[in-house]
Protein backbone atom coordinates (compact mmCIF):
# COMPACT_ATOMS: atom_id res chain seq x y z
CA UNK A 1 0.00 0.00 0.00
CA UNK A 2 1.27 3.58 -0.41
CA UNK A 3 1.76 5.59 2.65
CA UNK A 4 3.35 8.75 1.73
CA UNK A 5 3.42 10.40 -1.00
CA UNK A 6 5.01 14.07 -2.23
CA UNK A 7 5.73 15.52 -5.40
CA UNK A 8 7.27 18.73 -6.40
CA UNK A 9 7.20 20.70 -9.27
CA UNK A 10 4.91 18.58 -11.40
CA UNK A 11 2.81 20.15 -13.93
CA UNK A 12 0.65 23.38 -11.11
CA UNK A 13 2.08 21.25 -8.52
CA UNK A 14 4.50 23.29 -6.43
CA UNK A 15 4.79 21.19 -3.92
CA UNK A 16 2.49 18.78 -1.89
CA UNK A 17 2.55 16.13 0.81
CA UNK A 18 -0.31 13.05 0.94
CA UNK A 19 -0.35 10.52 3.51
CA UNK A 20 -2.96 7.61 2.81
CA UNK A 21 -4.54 4.87 5.80
CA UNK A 22 -5.88 1.64 4.84
CA UNK A 23 -9.28 1.28 3.08
CA UNK A 24 -11.08 3.42 0.48
CA UNK A 25 -9.88 6.82 0.09
CA UNK A 26 -11.75 9.56 -3.01
CA UNK A 27 -10.00 12.23 -3.92
CA UNK A 28 -12.31 14.95 -4.69
CA UNK A 29 -12.08 18.68 -6.26
CA UNK A 30 -13.09 20.80 -9.36
CA UNK A 31 -12.63 19.65 -12.90
CA UNK A 32 -8.88 20.86 -13.31
CA UNK A 33 -7.75 20.67 -9.63
CA UNK A 34 -5.35 18.53 -9.97
CA UNK A 35 -6.95 15.20 -8.97
CA UNK A 36 -5.26 13.46 -12.52
CA UNK A 37 -1.97 15.17 -12.00
CA UNK A 38 -2.00 12.89 -8.56
CA UNK A 39 -2.80 9.73 -10.73
CA UNK A 40 -0.42 10.90 -13.68
CA UNK A 41 2.33 11.26 -10.41
CA UNK A 42 1.97 7.51 -9.36
CA UNK A 43 2.06 6.41 -12.54
CA UNK A 44 5.53 7.48 -13.06
CA UNK A 45 6.98 6.06 -10.09
CA UNK A 46 5.80 2.97 -11.29
CA UNK A 47 7.41 3.22 -14.78
CA UNK A 48 5.28 5.21 -16.76
CA UNK A 49 6.74 7.49 -19.60
CA UNK A 50 8.05 10.74 -18.69
CA UNK A 51 8.68 14.23 -20.42
CA UNK A 52 9.92 17.29 -19.99
CA UNK A 53 6.69 18.82 -20.18
CA UNK A 54 5.31 17.54 -17.12
CA UNK A 55 8.37 20.14 -15.31
CA UNK A 56 6.55 23.25 -13.49
CA UNK A 57 7.50 25.86 -15.98
CA UNK A 58 9.95 27.97 -14.43
CA UNK A 59 11.68 24.77 -12.46
CA UNK A 60 15.11 22.63 -13.30
CA UNK A 61 13.01 19.39 -12.20
CA UNK A 62 10.35 17.79 -10.91
CA UNK A 63 10.10 14.78 -8.28
CA UNK A 64 7.76 12.66 -7.29
CA UNK A 65 8.05 9.76 -4.47
CA UNK A 66 6.42 7.38 -2.53
CA UNK A 67 6.73 5.11 0.40
CA UNK A 68 5.00 1.44 -0.60
CA UNK A 69 4.63 -0.59 2.53
CA UNK A 70 4.67 -4.43 1.50
CA UNK A 71 2.89 -7.37 3.09
CA UNK A 72 5.54 -8.30 5.16
CA UNK A 73 5.50 -4.84 6.70
CA UNK A 74 8.71 -3.93 4.95
CA UNK A 75 8.95 -0.60 3.59
CA UNK A 76 10.31 0.59 -0.14
CA UNK A 77 10.92 4.07 -0.94
CA UNK A 78 10.57 4.92 -4.49
CA UNK A 79 12.01 8.29 -6.31
CA UNK A 80 11.53 9.73 -9.78
CA UNK A 81 13.06 12.40 -11.17
CA UNK A 82 12.31 14.72 -14.05
CA UNK A 83 14.33 16.83 -15.93
CA UNK A 84 13.26 20.31 -17.43
CA UNK A 85 15.32 18.87 -20.36
CA UNK A 86 13.48 15.65 -20.32
CA UNK A 87 15.91 12.90 -19.03
CA UNK A 88 14.48 10.90 -16.43
CA UNK A 89 16.05 8.93 -13.35
CA UNK A 90 14.51 6.67 -11.14
CA UNK A 91 15.59 5.14 -7.46
CA UNK A 92 14.38 2.34 -5.40
CA UNK A 93 15.81 2.83 -1.93
CA UNK A 94 18.16 5.25 -2.99
CA UNK A 95 19.52 3.52 -5.47
CA UNK A 96 19.34 4.19 -9.38
CA UNK A 97 16.89 2.05 -10.56
CA UNK A 98 15.40 1.65 -14.68
CA UNK A 99 12.04 1.75 -15.81
CA UNK A 100 11.51 -1.60 -15.99
CA UNK A 101 12.54 -2.34 -12.10
CA UNK A 102 9.93 0.19 -11.73
CA UNK A 103 7.13 -1.66 -13.90
CA UNK A 104 7.91 -4.67 -11.13
CA UNK A 105 7.00 -2.83 -8.23
CA UNK A 106 3.66 -1.61 -9.68
CA UNK A 107 3.30 -5.21 -10.73
CA UNK A 108 3.56 -6.44 -7.32
CA UNK A 109 1.83 -3.70 -5.51
CA UNK A 110 -0.45 -1.83 -6.97
CA UNK A 111 -3.47 -1.41 -9.81
CA UNK A 112 -3.87 1.57 -11.63
CA UNK A 113 -6.66 2.46 -13.48
CA UNK A 114 -6.17 5.85 -15.32
CA UNK A 115 -9.05 7.99 -16.37
CA UNK A 116 -10.42 6.49 -19.70
CA UNK A 117 -9.36 2.99 -18.29
CA UNK A 118 -12.47 1.38 -18.67
CA UNK A 119 -12.00 2.08 -22.76
CA UNK A 120 -9.36 -0.23 -22.68
CA UNK A 121 -12.87 -2.97 -22.69
CA UNK A 122 -13.01 -2.22 -26.27
CA UNK A 123 -10.15 -3.87 -27.33
CA UNK A 124 -11.10 -7.79 -26.83
CA UNK A 125 -7.32 -8.47 -26.24
CA UNK A 126 -7.82 -6.91 -22.57
CA UNK A 127 -10.07 -9.41 -22.18
CA UNK A 128 -7.75 -12.23 -22.32
CA UNK A 129 -5.77 -9.95 -19.87
CA UNK A 130 -8.18 -9.54 -17.31
CA UNK A 131 -9.40 -13.55 -17.72
CA UNK A 132 -5.46 -14.98 -17.02
CA UNK A 133 -5.46 -12.46 -13.92
CA UNK A 134 -8.58 -13.94 -12.61
CA UNK A 135 -7.41 -17.65 -13.72
CA UNK A 136 -4.54 -16.98 -12.12
CA UNK A 137 -3.05 -17.88 -15.07
CA UNK A 138 0.35 -14.98 -15.61
CA UNK A 139 3.20 -17.78 -14.90
CA UNK A 140 1.46 -19.69 -17.70
CA UNK A 141 1.21 -16.62 -20.36
CA UNK A 142 4.72 -15.97 -19.21
CA UNK A 143 5.85 -19.62 -20.08
CA UNK A 144 4.10 -19.04 -23.29
CA UNK A 145 5.52 -16.15 -24.31
CA UNK A 146 9.46 -17.85 -23.43
CA UNK A 147 8.22 -20.83 -25.51
CA UNK A 148 7.06 -18.50 -28.26
CA UNK A 149 10.29 -15.81 -28.50
CA UNK A 150 12.34 -19.47 -28.35
CA UNK A 151 10.30 -20.83 -31.56
CA UNK A 152 9.92 -17.11 -33.35
CA UNK A 153 13.87 -17.58 -33.19
CA UNK A 154 14.25 -21.05 -34.43
CA UNK A 155 12.01 -19.92 -36.91
CA UNK A 156 13.59 -16.92 -38.26
CA UNK A 157 17.15 -18.91 -38.21
CA UNK A 158 15.68 -21.85 -40.54
CA UNK A 159 14.27 -18.80 -43.28
CA UNK A 160 17.45 -17.97 -43.36
CA UNK A 161 19.29 -21.41 -43.84
CA UNK A 162 16.64 -21.59 -46.57
CA UNK A 163 16.87 -18.55 -47.89
CA UNK A 164 20.85 -19.21 -48.14
CA UNK A 165 20.26 -22.66 -49.82
CA UNK A 166 18.32 -21.14 -52.51
CA UNK A 167 21.22 -19.31 -53.59
CA UNK A 168 23.45 -21.83 -52.82
CA UNK A 169 24.25 -23.53 -56.00
CA UNK A 170 25.18 -19.98 -57.55
CA UNK A 171 27.10 -19.00 -54.67
CA UNK A 172 28.99 -22.81 -54.67
CA UNK A 173 29.80 -22.21 -58.52
CA UNK A 174 31.50 -19.00 -57.69
CA UNK A 175 33.17 -19.88 -54.79
CA UNK A 176 34.65 -23.19 -56.11
CA UNK A 177 35.69 -20.85 -59.35
CA UNK A 178 37.70 -18.55 -57.05
CA UNK A 179 39.36 -21.18 -55.27
CA UNK A 180 40.47 -23.20 -58.25
CA UNK A 181 41.76 -19.97 -59.51
CA UNK A 182 43.94 -19.51 -56.41
CA UNK A 183 44.84 -22.54 -56.09
CA UNK A 184 46.33 -22.42 -59.42
CA UNK A 185 48.26 -19.49 -58.63
CA UNK A 186 50.14 -21.59 -55.77
CA UNK A 187 51.15 -19.19 -53.52
CA UNK A 188 53.31 -19.35 -50.73
CA UNK A 189 54.26 -16.90 -48.30
CA UNK A 190 57.27 -14.47 -48.48
CA UNK A 191 57.16 -15.71 -52.10
CA UNK A 192 56.51 -12.06 -53.72
CA UNK A 193 59.24 -10.41 -51.49
CA UNK A 194 61.34 -12.79 -52.71
CA UNK A 195 60.53 -12.13 -56.28
CA UNK A 196 60.76 -8.54 -55.70
CA UNK A 197 64.55 -8.74 -54.58
CA UNK A 198 65.38 -11.39 -57.15
CA UNK A 199 63.93 -8.88 -60.25
CA UNK A 200 66.10 -6.05 -58.96
CA UNK A 201 68.96 -8.24 -59.16
CA UNK A 202 68.40 -9.73 -62.42
CA UNK A 203 67.71 -5.85 -63.61
CA UNK A 204 70.86 -4.68 -62.24
CA UNK A 205 72.80 -8.48 -63.89
CA UNK A 206 75.58 -6.71 -65.78
CA UNK A 207 76.44 -3.46 -63.56
CA UNK A 208 77.04 -6.47 -60.82
CA UNK A 209 78.93 -8.60 -62.84
CA UNK A 210 81.30 -5.58 -64.11
CA UNK A 211 81.35 -4.54 -60.67
CA UNK A 212 81.99 -8.26 -59.22
CA UNK A 213 84.75 -8.59 -61.30
CA UNK A 214 86.42 -5.62 -60.36
CA UNK A 215 86.37 -6.65 -57.36
CA UNK A 216 87.96 -10.26 -57.60
CA UNK A 217 90.66 -8.74 -59.67
CA UNK A 218 91.60 -6.28 -57.03
CA UNK A 219 91.41 -9.33 -54.51
CA UNK A 220 93.04 -12.10 -56.28
CA UNK A 221 94.09 -11.88 -59.81
CA UNK A 222 95.59 -8.62 -60.45
CA UNK A 223 98.81 -7.13 -60.22
CA UNK A 224 99.26 -5.91 -56.82
CA UNK A 225 96.34 -8.23 -55.58
CA UNK A 226 94.95 -7.82 -51.92
CA UNK A 227 95.77 -11.30 -50.97
CA UNK A 228 99.40 -11.30 -52.62
CA UNK A 229 99.87 -8.47 -50.44
CA UNK A 230 98.50 -9.61 -47.38
CA UNK A 231 100.37 -12.72 -47.53
CA UNK A 232 103.79 -10.95 -47.41
CA UNK A 233 102.68 -8.89 -44.90
CA UNK A 234 101.96 -11.79 -42.64
CA UNK A 235 105.26 -13.23 -43.53
CA UNK A 236 106.77 -10.10 -42.70
CA UNK A 237 104.78 -10.22 -39.54
CA UNK A 238 105.71 -13.33 -38.30
CA UNK A 239 109.60 -12.50 -38.97
CA UNK A 240 108.93 -9.47 -36.94
CA UNK A 241 107.43 -11.80 -33.92
CA UNK A 242 110.51 -13.63 -33.92
CA UNK A 243 112.67 -11.19 -33.30
CA UNK A 244 110.33 -9.36 -30.76
CA UNK A 245 108.86 -11.38 -28.18
CA UNK A 246 106.44 -8.93 -26.83
CA UNK A 247 104.88 -8.21 -30.26
CA UNK A 248 101.16 -10.03 -30.17
CA UNK A 249 100.75 -12.86 -31.93
CA UNK A 250 98.18 -12.23 -35.38
CA UNK A 251 97.89 -15.92 -36.39
CA UNK A 252 94.62 -16.11 -35.15
CA UNK A 253 93.26 -12.87 -36.90
CA UNK A 254 94.97 -13.98 -39.88
CA UNK A 255 93.21 -17.48 -40.14
CA UNK A 256 89.63 -15.24 -39.62
CA UNK A 257 90.62 -12.84 -42.44
CA UNK A 258 91.95 -15.20 -44.80
CA UNK A 259 88.80 -17.06 -44.60
CA UNK A 260 86.76 -14.11 -44.80
CA UNK A 261 88.78 -12.80 -47.85
CA UNK A 262 88.53 -16.14 -49.51
CA UNK A 263 84.64 -16.53 -49.17
CA UNK A 264 84.37 -12.95 -50.54
CA UNK A 265 86.60 -13.72 -53.45
CA UNK A 266 84.44 -17.06 -54.29
CA UNK A 267 81.07 -14.89 -53.69
CA UNK A 268 82.90 -12.56 -56.36
CA UNK A 269 83.73 -15.73 -58.68
CA UNK A 270 80.16 -16.38 -59.08
CA UNK A 271 78.67 -13.34 -59.47
CA UNK A 272 81.05 -13.17 -62.83
CA UNK A 273 80.58 -16.50 -64.16
CA UNK A 274 76.74 -16.43 -63.90
CA UNK A 275 75.91 -18.14 -67.35
CA UNK A 276 74.12 -14.80 -69.47
CA UNK A 277 70.49 -15.73 -69.36
CA UNK A 278 69.22 -12.95 -67.07
CA UNK A 279 66.84 -12.10 -69.31
CA UNK A 280 65.14 -14.74 -70.13
CA UNK A 281 65.03 -15.34 -65.96
CA UNK A 282 64.53 -11.66 -65.08
CA UNK A 283 60.79 -11.93 -67.44
CA UNK A 284 60.16 -15.38 -65.54
CA UNK A 285 60.31 -13.35 -62.38
CA UNK A 286 58.59 -10.36 -63.66
CA UNK A 287 55.86 -12.85 -65.65
CA UNK A 288 55.50 -14.41 -61.65
CA UNK A 289 55.07 -11.44 -60.27
CA UNK A 290 52.68 -10.25 -62.77
CA UNK A 291 50.17 -13.08 -61.93
CA UNK A 292 50.76 -12.69 -57.88
CA UNK A 293 49.86 -8.97 -57.87
CA UNK A 294 46.88 -10.32 -60.04
CA UNK A 295 45.37 -12.20 -57.56
CA UNK A 296 46.60 -9.67 -55.06
CA UNK A 297 44.26 -7.15 -56.41
CA UNK A 298 41.80 -9.88 -57.06
CA UNK A 299 41.63 -11.69 -53.70
CA UNK A 300 43.85 -9.57 -51.37
CA UNK A 301 43.03 -6.40 -51.81
CA UNK A 302 46.20 -5.38 -53.04
CA UNK A 303 47.84 -7.67 -50.26
CA UNK A 304 49.57 -10.93 -51.44
CA UNK A 305 49.34 -12.37 -48.38
CA UNK A 306 45.82 -11.69 -47.98
CA UNK A 307 45.23 -13.87 -51.08
CA UNK A 308 46.04 -17.15 -48.94
CA UNK A 309 43.15 -15.95 -45.99
CA UNK A 310 40.70 -15.18 -48.67
CA UNK A 311 41.66 -18.60 -49.67
CA UNK A 312 40.86 -20.14 -45.80
CA UNK A 313 37.83 -18.04 -45.75
CA UNK A 314 36.94 -19.48 -48.80
CA UNK A 315 37.16 -22.65 -47.57
CA UNK A 316 35.38 -22.57 -45.05
CA UNK A 317 32.50 -20.81 -46.76
CA UNK A 318 32.58 -24.02 -49.12
CA UNK A 319 32.47 -26.21 -45.97
CA UNK A 320 29.20 -24.61 -44.98
CA UNK A 321 27.79 -24.08 -48.57
CA UNK A 322 28.20 -28.30 -48.93
CA UNK A 323 26.60 -28.72 -45.10
CA UNK A 324 23.91 -26.52 -45.93
CA UNK A 325 21.28 -29.71 -46.82
CA UNK A 326 22.11 -30.56 -43.09
CA UNK A 327 22.03 -27.28 -41.55
CA UNK A 328 18.25 -26.88 -43.15
CA UNK A 329 17.79 -30.54 -41.66
CA UNK A 330 18.95 -29.99 -38.06
CA UNK A 331 16.92 -26.27 -37.94
CA UNK A 332 14.07 -27.41 -38.69
CA UNK A 333 13.96 -30.29 -36.33
CA UNK A 334 14.72 -27.60 -33.83
CA UNK A 335 12.11 -25.78 -35.15
CA UNK A 336 9.63 -28.60 -35.22
CA UNK A 337 10.70 -29.45 -31.05
CA UNK A 338 10.40 -25.83 -30.41
CA UNK A 339 6.57 -25.73 -32.02
CA UNK A 340 5.55 -28.87 -30.03
CA UNK A 341 6.77 -26.73 -26.74
CA UNK A 342 4.62 -23.77 -27.98
CA UNK A 343 1.89 -25.97 -28.81
CA UNK A 344 1.97 -27.85 -25.52
CA UNK A 345 2.41 -24.52 -22.90
CA UNK A 346 -0.54 -22.87 -25.15
CA UNK A 347 -2.85 -25.44 -25.28
CA UNK A 348 -2.12 -25.98 -21.34
CA UNK A 349 -2.80 -22.11 -21.00
CA UNK A 350 -5.76 -22.28 -23.10
CA UNK A 351 -7.68 -25.03 -21.26
CA UNK A 352 -6.82 -22.97 -17.91
CA UNK A 353 -8.23 -19.79 -19.64
CA UNK A 354 -11.56 -22.18 -20.75
CA UNK A 355 -11.87 -23.71 -17.50
CA UNK A 356 -11.99 -20.23 -15.93
CA UNK A 357 -13.84 -18.24 -18.38
CA UNK A 358 -17.34 -19.75 -16.92
CA UNK A 359 -16.50 -18.76 -13.56
CA UNK A 360 -15.40 -15.73 -14.55
CA UNK A 361 -18.78 -14.59 -15.98
CA UNK A 362 -20.75 -15.93 -13.41
CA UNK A 363 -19.05 -13.54 -10.93
CA UNK A 364 -19.27 -11.14 -13.05
CA UNK A 365 -22.83 -11.44 -13.56
CA UNK A 366 -23.39 -11.39 -9.67
CA UNK A 367 -21.23 -8.20 -9.12
CA UNK A 368 -23.06 -6.60 -12.22
CA UNK A 369 -26.41 -7.36 -10.40
CA UNK A 370 -24.98 -5.47 -7.22
CA UNK A 371 -24.08 -2.74 -9.39
CA UNK A 372 -27.76 -2.14 -10.62
CA UNK A 373 -27.14 -4.26 -13.91
CA UNK A 374 -29.13 -7.23 -12.42
CA UNK A 375 -30.50 -8.82 -15.82
CA UNK A 376 -27.30 -8.65 -17.76
CA UNK A 377 -25.79 -12.31 -18.67
CA UNK A 378 -22.00 -12.62 -19.33
CA UNK A 379 -20.06 -15.42 -21.40
CA UNK A 380 -16.97 -15.64 -22.81
CA UNK A 381 -16.30 -16.65 -26.01
CA UNK A 382 -13.14 -18.06 -27.33
CA UNK A 383 -11.86 -19.20 -31.11
CA UNK A 384 -8.56 -20.51 -32.69
CA UNK A 385 -6.13 -17.72 -33.82
CA UNK A 386 -5.64 -17.75 -37.46
CA UNK A 387 -1.91 -16.98 -37.46
CA UNK A 388 -1.06 -19.84 -35.48
CA UNK A 389 -0.27 -18.59 -31.77
CA UNK A 390 1.51 -15.17 -30.39
CA UNK A 391 3.14 -14.95 -27.39
CA UNK A 392 -0.41 -14.89 -25.63
CA UNK A 393 -1.32 -17.84 -26.87
CA UNK A 394 -3.88 -19.62 -29.37
CA UNK A 395 -6.55 -18.45 -27.85
CA UNK A 396 -8.58 -15.05 -29.28
CA UNK A 397 -11.45 -14.50 -26.98
CA UNK A 398 -13.68 -11.51 -26.10
CA UNK A 399 -16.72 -10.71 -23.56
CA UNK A 400 -19.66 -10.71 -24.67
CA UNK A 401 -22.53 -9.13 -22.78
CA UNK A 402 -26.70 -9.12 -22.93
CA UNK A 403 -27.76 -6.09 -20.46
CA UNK A 404 -31.37 -6.97 -20.93
CA UNK A 405 -33.64 -9.82 -20.56
CA UNK A 406 -34.28 -11.25 -24.04
CA UNK A 407 -31.65 -10.07 -25.77
CA UNK A 408 -28.50 -12.46 -27.59
CA UNK A 409 -24.98 -11.89 -25.81
CA UNK A 410 -23.11 -9.19 -27.97
CA UNK A 411 -19.51 -8.06 -28.27
CA UNK A 412 -19.13 -5.90 -25.23
CA UNK A 413 -17.17 -3.26 -27.32
CA UNK A 414 -20.39 -2.90 -29.35
CA UNK A 415 -23.02 -2.74 -26.89
CA UNK A 416 -21.65 -1.47 -23.51
CA UNK A 417 -22.64 2.48 -22.59
CA UNK A 418 -19.98 4.85 -21.27
CA UNK A 419 -21.79 4.08 -17.90
CA UNK A 420 -21.89 0.29 -18.42
CA UNK A 421 -18.27 0.08 -19.60
CA UNK A 422 -17.53 1.65 -16.08
CA UNK A 423 -19.48 -0.79 -14.05
CA UNK A 424 -18.31 -3.59 -16.15
CA UNK A 425 -14.63 -2.32 -15.09
CA UNK A 426 -14.94 -2.08 -11.93
CA UNK A 427 -16.16 -5.38 -11.48
CA UNK A 428 -13.73 -6.93 -13.89
CA UNK A 429 -11.37 -5.29 -11.62
CA UNK A 430 -12.98 -6.61 -8.58
CA UNK A 431 -13.08 -10.38 -10.04
CA UNK A 432 -9.79 -10.18 -11.39
CA UNK A 433 -7.74 -8.69 -8.58
CA UNK A 434 -5.95 -10.68 -6.43
CA UNK A 435 -5.93 -11.10 -2.79
CA UNK A 436 -2.70 -9.85 -2.05
CA UNK A 437 -2.27 -8.04 1.38
CA UNK A 438 -0.92 -4.42 1.24
CA UNK A 439 -2.05 -4.08 -2.64
CA UNK A 440 -3.07 -0.68 -3.94
CA UNK A 441 -5.99 -0.05 -6.44
CA UNK A 442 -6.19 3.01 -7.86
CA UNK A 443 -9.48 4.76 -9.87
CA UNK A 444 -9.56 8.39 -12.19
CA UNK A 445 -13.31 8.79 -12.29
CA UNK A 446 -14.74 5.33 -12.33
CA UNK A 447 -17.34 7.10 -12.25
CA UNK A 448 -17.75 8.17 -15.52
CA UNK A 449 -21.01 7.66 -17.60
CA UNK A 450 -22.68 7.08 -14.56
CA UNK A 451 -24.93 8.50 -11.79
CA UNK A 452 -28.13 8.36 -9.77
CA UNK A 453 -28.74 4.80 -7.83
CA UNK A 454 -25.80 3.32 -9.78
CA UNK A 455 -23.43 5.97 -8.20
CA UNK A 456 -24.60 5.04 -5.11
CA UNK A 457 -23.98 1.46 -5.46
CA UNK A 458 -20.40 1.44 -7.26
CA UNK A 459 -19.78 3.21 -3.90
CA UNK A 460 -20.87 0.53 -2.00
CA UNK A 461 -18.91 -1.84 -4.38
CA UNK A 462 -15.42 0.91 -3.75
CA UNK A 463 -15.51 0.45 -0.44
CA UNK A 464 -16.54 -3.33 0.25
CA UNK A 465 -13.04 -3.22 -2.47
CA UNK A 466 -11.23 -0.93 0.63
CA UNK A 467 -11.98 -3.86 2.91
CA UNK A 468 -9.42 -6.07 0.84
CA UNK A 469 -7.18 -3.75 -0.54
CA UNK A 470 -6.33 0.12 -0.34
CA UNK A 471 -8.27 1.80 -2.78
CA UNK A 472 -7.48 5.42 -3.95
CA UNK A 473 -10.78 6.71 -6.02
CA UNK A 474 -10.70 10.19 -8.18
CA UNK A 475 -14.47 11.20 -8.28
CA UNK A 476 -16.81 13.85 -9.07
CA UNK A 477 -19.97 11.87 -7.33
CA UNK A 478 -20.95 12.68 -3.63
CA UNK A 479 -22.65 9.35 -4.12
CA UNK A 480 -19.28 7.62 -4.30
CA UNK A 481 -17.36 10.59 -2.32
CA UNK A 482 -19.48 9.63 0.82
CA UNK A 483 -18.07 5.84 0.71
CA UNK A 484 -14.42 6.90 1.89
CA UNK A 485 -12.93 5.96 4.64
CA UNK A 486 -11.02 9.01 4.19
CA UNK A 487 -11.23 12.22 1.74
CA UNK A 488 -9.14 14.42 0.10
CA UNK A 489 -10.08 17.96 -1.31
CA UNK A 490 -7.71 18.41 -4.26
CA UNK A 491 -7.83 22.34 -4.90
CA UNK A 492 -5.84 24.61 -6.83
CA UNK A 493 -5.60 28.91 -5.93
CA UNK A 494 -3.27 31.46 -7.51
CA UNK A 495 -0.73 32.91 -5.23
CA UNK A 496 1.93 35.79 -6.71
CA UNK A 497 0.76 35.25 -10.37
CA UNK A 498 1.21 31.64 -10.09
CA UNK A 499 -1.44 28.31 -9.85
CA UNK A 500 -0.89 26.51 -7.23
CA UNK A 501 -2.87 23.05 -6.18
CA UNK A 502 -3.33 22.51 -2.90
CA UNK A 503 -4.82 18.99 -0.83
CA UNK A 504 -6.46 19.29 2.41
CA UNK A 505 -8.03 16.09 4.43
CA UNK A 506 -11.57 16.50 5.56
CA UNK A 507 -13.61 15.35 8.20
CA UNK A 508 -16.23 15.99 10.65
CA UNK A 509 -18.15 19.38 9.30
CA UNK A 510 -15.28 20.33 6.26
CA UNK A 511 -16.31 17.11 4.59
CA UNK A 512 -19.99 17.41 4.90
CA UNK A 513 -19.83 21.00 3.13
CA UNK A 514 -17.56 19.79 0.61
CA UNK A 515 -20.05 16.93 -0.18
CA UNK A 516 -23.04 19.47 0.00
CA UNK A 517 -21.20 21.47 -2.28
CA UNK A 518 -20.20 19.01 -5.02
CA UNK A 519 -24.50 17.79 -4.65
CA UNK A 520 -25.91 21.61 -5.36
CA UNK A 521 -23.21 22.20 -7.88
CA UNK A 522 -21.75 25.88 -6.23
CA UNK A 523 -22.67 27.00 -3.06
CA UNK A 524 -23.67 24.57 -0.56
CA UNK A 525 -27.73 25.31 1.11
CA UNK A 526 -28.60 23.95 4.76
CA UNK A 527 -30.59 21.78 2.67
CA UNK A 528 -27.33 20.06 0.48
CA UNK A 529 -25.49 20.21 4.15
CA UNK A 530 -28.54 17.90 6.18
CA UNK A 531 -28.70 15.57 2.92
CA UNK A 532 -24.96 15.43 2.91
CA UNK A 533 -24.62 14.57 6.89
CA UNK A 534 -27.50 12.15 5.77
CA UNK A 535 -25.52 10.58 3.27
CA UNK A 536 -22.30 10.22 5.40
CA UNK A 537 -24.45 8.15 7.81
CA UNK A 538 -26.08 6.20 5.24
CA UNK A 539 -22.31 5.57 4.05
CA UNK A 540 -21.51 4.27 7.34
CA UNK A 541 -24.20 2.89 8.18
CA UNK A 542 -26.02 1.13 5.43
CA UNK A 543 -28.97 2.66 6.09
CA UNK A 544 -30.98 6.02 4.82
CA UNK A 545 -33.07 4.84 1.34
CA UNK A 546 -34.78 8.25 1.42
CA UNK A 547 -31.35 9.87 2.01
CA UNK A 548 -30.52 7.90 -1.67
CA UNK A 549 -33.62 9.43 -3.39
CA UNK A 550 -32.72 12.95 -2.09
CA UNK A 551 -29.41 12.96 -3.47
CA UNK A 552 -30.28 11.67 -6.97
CA UNK A 553 -32.99 13.94 -7.27
CA UNK A 554 -30.21 16.77 -6.79
CA UNK A 555 -27.72 15.25 -8.60
CA UNK A 556 -30.77 15.54 -11.34
CA UNK A 557 -31.19 19.04 -10.30
CA UNK A 558 -27.65 19.89 -10.75
CA UNK A 559 -27.64 18.05 -14.32
CA UNK A 560 -30.49 20.08 -15.64
CA UNK A 561 -28.47 23.34 -14.28
CA UNK A 562 -25.49 22.46 -16.45
CA UNK A 563 -27.96 22.05 -19.26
Amino acid sequence: MIRFLRIKHLAVIDELELEFEPGLTVLTGETGAGKSIIVGALGLLLGARASAGLVRTGEAAASVEAVFGRADGSEVLVRREISAQGRSRAYIDDALATTGALRTIAHELVDLHGQHAHQRLLDPRAHLDLLDEFAGAIPEREGVGERFARLRSARSALEAMRRRGRDADDRLEVVRFQLTEIAAGDVSPGEADELRTRKQRLANAGAIQRLAAEAHTSLYEGEGAIIDTLAAVWRTTEALGELDSSLPDFRAARNAVDSHLEELAYALRERVEEVDDTAARLQEVEDRLALLEALARKYGQGAVERVLERRAELEAELQSLEGGASQVEALSREMEDAQKGYQRAAEKLSRKRRAAAAQLAERLEALLAELAMPETRCEFRFDVRSDGGTERGVDAGELYLAPNTGEDPRPLARIASGGELSRVMLALTTAAAPDAPGRTLVFDEVDAGIGGRAADIVGQRLSGLGRRFQVLCVTHLPQIAAYGAAQVEIAKNVCRGRTTTRARSLAGKDRVEVIATMMAGGQATAKSRQTAAELLDRATTGKGEETTKRVNGAARAKERKRG
